[in-house]
């Protein structure tokens, strides 16, 4: 504390959180166990992220009455720990016919005031205008002389509104934003420029709390942070994994950059007019000692940051729906081989199976890859031919497809028989299938559903074949060796459900196909559009095409991680009944 006056500044804590949707006694006790924890490190003001009571999304378990009760019932129990610390908590508020979005000011053992969410998003993966009624009038703390101004994520993402208008109208030091905001590649980097933005406009200080950990399709990545009245990051929290931040907010200095001045006010009109003023004691900064320096989290790599999101969405989805181990298929292949390097490295090899079903059109160099995959990474490794089961099934049916010419029909026999094994083996000891599908294979249907697709979790659903590759590398340079075989991935990649078939006999080069999907997708660019980038027009109806006519397929996949800005599930919802074929 050298060199600081305690008079003049605040103890921060921003607790980045892992809720469990639904888990109300749960994440009420982590929020209690973090106040008292704030507590020791001598913080005077501590906060949680948004709804991290009942977990975000809840979801249309907001239409139960119980459970809103339930949790208000959890806010009193924490607000009951905060009689010599002051807490921002996010939960739900009802008016008795409305629910709102809301942060809860706790302090001297009792709930306080509440922020209710002025800007509810309604895009992508958000739906809180089903839910949620949105507030109305921004709030500003005053902790004895210091003042925070309160909002929840998406307000502070909207320029020119709350939080702005609690910096510039407000007179805030400090503009406290609460959040759960879902990762997706670079998510960090773009709020950290946001974050920037809003705290040089205001000449506060940023202090942002974000969700951490896996729910159904969303990743949280956490990377809370405390941007400085000049722009420069002063604290930050770790990427996809629960943290602490504890920082001294000097006050003073904040104030000392001032641009609240009327030249701001006329940049824009308080859209809100009355502004909401909320005052408590500042606690007593208590007898501690300094706080170690907060070093910000370094900046990651794609490939670090998308590998470290799926091992935290695969490990809470199998955790937090009550299971310890995962089975398999493993083929051989790249997709496969590096969705069981997830599984080993998020649960532990002990807790990973994996099952080689090999039919008459498996080569015996991808059993042998297989094998010397599971042995590198320790985990069990199950062989069971199918050919029999496969022959039987085609005598089975040979009587009603005789005179037939074999097609994809014996192809997809194949891939059922083994989705029909692992499902027993799930059903038998209570692992969880992984499906091993890609995002390219997905979006274009080359795979089979009830065969392949089979799965409770499907870790790569939105990870294109280009960044399959890139993550394997990735694997075996963090482990300084190959962990998976260099012959898995140099191999052409192939279904093996006939002689000699590579995916190339039925799509487009992988770098071509990869840049289609994401500019169809992704990007949502028309037929004429995405050919005028220099691809070939009869590649292009083919590949687009081909994404439209398996919209069913897709809707009847396994949950899988949201990793791109527009992933399959919540994020795209096309009809399956569609006739409209661009061009």
């Amino acid at each position: 504390m050298a060199g600081l006056n305690m008079e003049h500044s605040l103890r921060l804590g921003l607790m980045q959180m892992n809720s469990t949707v639904g888990a109300l006694g749960r994440n009420k006790n982590k929020i209690i166990e973090n106040i008292n924890k704030a507590g020791d490190l001598g913080c005077q003001l501590v906060a949680f992220p948004e709804l991290c009571i009942t977990g975000y999304p809840p979801e249309d378990l907001l239409y139960r009455k119980d459970f809103i009760s339930d949790q208000r019932a959890m806010l009193d129990d924490i607000a009951s720990h905060t009689r010599e610390i002051v807490a921002i908590v996010g939960f739900v508020d009802n008016d008795g016919e409305n629910l709102f979005n809301a942060a809860a000011i706790l302090a001297e053992g009792k709930h306080l005031a509440t922020y209710r969410k002025i800007n509810l998003p309604n895009y992508s993966v958000f739906d809180e205008e089903r839910y949620f009624t949105a507030g109305s009038e921004p709030l500003v703390l005053h902790l004895g002389h210091i003042r925070v101004g309160i909002s929840i994520c998406e307000d502070i993402w909207v320029e020119h509104n709350v939080t702005e208008v609690e910096g510039i109208y407000g007179h805030a030091d400090i503009l406290l934003n609460i959040s759960a905001s879902p990762y997706y590649k670079n998510k960090g980097e773009e709020r950290r420029a946001l974050l920037q933005q809003r705290s040089r406009f205001t000449g506060c200080l940023v202090a942002y709390a974000n969700l951490v950990g896996g729910q159904d399709e969303l990743v949280f990545d956490g990377q809370s942070m405390l941007i400085k009245p000049d722009g420069a990051l002063q604290a930050a929290g770790k990427a996809f994994e629960e943290d602490f931040i504890a920082v001294d907010a000097d006050i003073a200095e904040i104030r000392s950059f001032l641009p609240k001045s009327d030249s701001h006010k006329n940049a824009f009109i308080n859209p809100f007019g009355a502004i909401h003023h909320i005052k408590t004691r500042l606690p007593s900064p208590h007898k501690h000692q300094a706080l170690e320096p907060v070093v910000p989290a370094p900046q990651k790599d794609l490939e670090e940051q998308i590998y470290k999101a799926l091992l935290l969405a695969l490990r809470d989805y199998v955790h937090k729906n009550g299971f310890e181990k995962v089975v398999l298929g493993l083929s051989g292949g790249i997709d496969s081989a590096l969705v069981a390097a997830l599984a080993a490295d998020a649960l532990g090899k002990e807790n990973v199976k994996t099952i080689s079903l090999p039919s008459q059109y498996t080569s015996q160099s991808s059993i042998d890859d297989a094998r010397r995959l599971a042995d590198n990474l320790g985990i069990e490794f199950i062989d069971i031919e199918i050919k029999e089961i496969y022959d039987i099934s085609r005598q089975v049916l040979a009587p009603y497809f005789k005179g037939r010419e074999e097609d994809t029909t014996e192809e997809n026999l194949q891939a059922r028989i083994r989705g029909n094994l692992l499902m027993a083996f799930s059903n038998k000891f209570n692992w969880l299938v992984l499906a091993t599908g890609n995002k390219s294979e997905v979006s274009v249907g080359y795979c089979t559903i009830y065969g392949d697709m089979v799965g409770g979790f499907s870790p790569l659903k939105d990870v294109y074949k280009m960044m399959v590759y890139r993550l394997c590398e990735y694997r075996n340079n963090m482990a300084k060796t190959d962990i998976i075989p260099t012959s898995i991935i140099e191999k052409a990649p192939s279904a093996e459900l006939k002689p000699n078939q590579t995916d190339q006999d039925s799509l487009p080069p992988y770098p071509i196909l990869d840049k289609i999907l994401e500019l169809y997708i992704e990007r949502m660019l028309g037929l004429e559009e995405i050919i005028e980038q220099g691809f070939d027009r009869a590649v292009v109806k083919k590949v687009t095409r081909l994404v439209d006519i398996n919209e069913y397929k897709r809707r009847q996949a396994a949950p899988g991680i949201k990793i791109t800005p527009l992933s399959f599930g919540k994020d795209r919802r096309l009809p399956i009944t569609n006739l409209y074929r661009p061009g």
